[in-house]
């Protein structure tokens, strides 16, 4: 499984928001997923679709913690 990072900005008010996409369309496991990754980078974050979605740029702390759970990370 790969995990996709991005940074978006456009349409957000000037705030960025860090984008994990590539990621099972399972609703619980994005669920938990989402809640770990908010509370080691200690920022909100929502589950939209098949994607998770961080405020700020917290790619480079994102991906060590994808990369223990066992997905490849690109971006």
């Amino acid at each position: 499984m790969t995990a996709r990072l991005r940074l978006e900005k456009k349409g957000r008010g000037g705030k960025s928001v860090t984008v994990v996409d590539g990621l099972p369309e399972n609703g619980p496991y994005l669920s938990e997923l989402a809640g770990a990754l908010k509370k080691a980078c200690a920022t909100g974050g929502t589950v939209r679709g098949g994607s998770i979605e961080l405020s700020g740029d917290v790619r480079d702390r994102l991906r060590p913690l994808l990369l223990a759970r066992g997905l490849v990370v690109k971006g």
